[in-house]
């Protein structure tokens, strides 16, 4: 194999695995290890910088991070469930406990630079636009048909899952910076918005239409069947008050477990969720399912709708088949009837959550913006343009429903785009990540991060008595994580960012640093190919999927060889060597975001203004 290039931004930020999956890339130890500290008002702010939305993110993320975190993999072989770090509800720390502070350490917007950008909805992705372009010195105007700020954030996760307050707090830190916010003013014409010769128009109006199941009774049973995101609306606005008393809800995803664990708030008896996929593959969050269940909704898997049955134009029930799933060779799935009789559930009402899907009826298709076969724009997935220059969309707007973190990466490449377009420089040039690697030793065996390892168990999070939680749909039932708590937590993260550096000219092959890994992740062996190499190591490499630390040769012709899947980053190896040839050094990284720091200066092609 050829000696690792160290000298990519990419090496060492797949290593932190957990900022490596989020969209937003966040630095997740870097903000861990400040809430460790009492710093919460900076953790606040990193997270601020990277994902805009901390103290909601902090609720309600899809938490792709922590699939992905270090410590749920390393304790594999030792526990039968993995735990990795409480990320989300460390962020929450952050945000619950900043002080008044952050207010001052927002920064200012930078004097206007004459360019007008409007952004369609107010969403996380449009929200998103607005903040790095602010403050920069853009005019930003927010469209959106609701009397707030938030998009989906507002409409459609309850609000004892996410208090109303917190979105008001992290939205108007954005408005705050000068955005121009017009609620209740809805986008009716793409043309017409265009005309108004904006420099810049930026769509993140969301997937706002439900899908429907029209199976037998649908129409005659219209009266009590609600679609799931349009219910949890009415819900959120006030407008629904009360629900029958037994409800049914399809779908696995998270708006179908928003919507059962709605319905028990305000007063059904009795909740169900039925679905068609197993309960494995429902699209729900682990965590999502978990709460619905513990709040006494089952969940019933392998069940197709076949039926809404009604009497007299009342809905009484619905029926359903029995599957099972079967896979081809291929490992794909299809849904299999059992044979066994079809089974029938009485219910009151029934609240479809079965997917989302985009609906533009206010863009005109002549306007010069193309859709593909699915409804979709067609756009550059890494500029988020449209085929109208001027033109870019971001969040489930762009490629359909995701999450909100989703939606902010989208945002934070668009307004780079906007800013790179504006400013008359290739949009389709991408500015490189900002990167620093800085050793962490304070003294030959002190290190200025906390390296100490422990096999500690995923603290929980306490709740809300459930007597006091299910009478009502705004007492939010997660209380976040006190101070002693937040701080054990914190101190089960591994700091994947401070990254074993190997220097092979110093290196004098005494092998102290393999006696003492507790990992077995350092082989000093004969080169060869990765597959052949990963086979030789002390202790066999077989995530493929994370890279290889090799060296150069060393005096022996040997290279030393690091498996990066399983290090600990405990610091042990640069502890024991005698010669410093190993050293712990803090990666930090930044994705660029739109001002000068996102330009090259060098202008490919002047154009301002958006035209059809």
């Amino acid at each position: 194999m050829q000696s690792t290039d160290v000298g990519d931004p990419a090496y060492f930020h797949k290593v932190v695995d957990c900022q490596w999956a989020c969209p937003a890339h966040t630095p997740v130890p870097e903000y861990i290890r400040l809430i460790a500290q009492g710093r919460y008002d900076d953790a606040y702010m990193v997270n601020w910088v990277s994902n805009v939305f901390p103290g909601i993110l902090g609720r309600t993320c899809d938490r792709p991070c922590e699939p992905a975190c270090r410590r749920g993999r390393v304790e594999e072989a030792n526990r039968a469930k993995p735990e990795p770090v409480a990320i989300c509800r460390l962020k929450r720390v952050a945000a619950d406990f900043k002080g008044d502070e952050v207010r001052a350490m927002i920064p200012r917007p930078k004097p206007g630079n004459g360019k007008r950008v409007a952004c369609v909805g107010a969403g996380p992705a449009s929200l998103t636009v607005a903040r790095d372009l602010a403050t920069q010195g853009y005019a930003v105007t927010v469209f959106d048909g609701e009397k707030k700020a938030g998009g989906f954030m507002w409409t459609q996760i309850p609000r004892f899952r996410l208090p109303e307050a917190v979105i008001d707090e992290e939205t108007g830190y954005i408005l705050g910076l000068g955005v121009d916010f017009r609620p209740g003013q809805r986008i009716e014409s793409m043309k017409a918005l265009l005309a108004e010769e904006w420099d810049a128009v930026f769509v993140g109006c969301g997937a706002p239409r439900g899908r429907d199941l029209e199976i037998p009774g649908r129409a005659e049973a219209a009266a009590t069947i609600r679609i799931g995101i349009d219910w949890l609306a009415s819900v959120s606005f006030g407008h629904t008050t009360s629900v029958g008393k037994r409800v049914i809800v399809l779908g696995g995803g998270n708006t179908a477990m928003d919507c059962c664990r709605s319905a028990r708030r305000l007063g059904a008896d009795e909740v169900k969720v039925i679905v068609r996929s197993g309960f494995e593959e429902m699209k729900a969050s682990p965590w999502e399912k978990e709460d619905a269940q513990h709040e006494g909704i089952p969940i019933i898997n392998f069940h197709v709708p076949k039926a809404f049955l009604h009497e007299g134009g009342r809905l009484v029930g619905m029926s359903f088949e029995v599957v099972r799933a079967e896979y081809d060779d291929k490992g794909r799935r299809s849904l299999v009837p059992t044979g066994a009789p079809e089974v029938r559930f009485d219910c009151d009402e029934v609240l479809i959550a079965v997917g989302q899907e985009n609906a533009f009826p206010w863009i005109e298709r002549d306007c010069g913006i193309e859709f593909d076969r699915w409804g979709l724009p067609v756009l550059d997935k890494t500029t988020f343009q449209a085929s109208v220059p001027g033109v870019f969309f971001g969040g489930d707007a762009a490629f359909g429903p995701k999450n909100i973190i989703t939606a902010v990466a989208h945002g934070h490449e668009a307004a780079v785009s906007i800013d790179r377009l504006l400013n008359g420089e290739d949009v389709q040039q991408r500015p490189p990540p900002h990167v620093n690697l800085m050793s962490q030793k304070m003294g030959i065996h002190e290190w200025s991060y906390d390296n100490a390892i422990s096999d500690d168990l995923r603290f929980k999070v306490p709740w809300a008595a459930a007597e006091r939680a299910l009478k009502s749909i705004k007492v939010e039932v997660e209380l976040g994580f006190d101070l002693a708590t937040a701080f054990k937590e914190a101190e089960r993260c591994l700091n994947c960012d401070v990254q074993t550096v190997f220097s092979e000219k110093v290196c004098i092959e005494c092998d102290a640093c393999v006696d003492i890994c507790p990992m077995d992740c350092i082989s000093f062996t004969a080169n060869g190919d990765e597959a052949d190499l990963r086979g030789r190591l002390k202790a066999p490499a077989t995530n493929t999927e994370q890279a290889l630390y090799v060296s150069a040769p060393l005096k022996t012709a040997r290279v030393m060889v690091k498996d990066e899947d399983v290090c600990l980053h405990c610091g042990l190896c640069a502890e024991r060597c005698p010669t410093g040839a190993w050293d712990m050094q803090k990666f930090l990284f930044n994705t660029p975001k739109a001002g000068p720091a996102c330009r090259d200066g060098t202008p490919k092609a002047k154009r301002v203004g958006v035209t059809a």
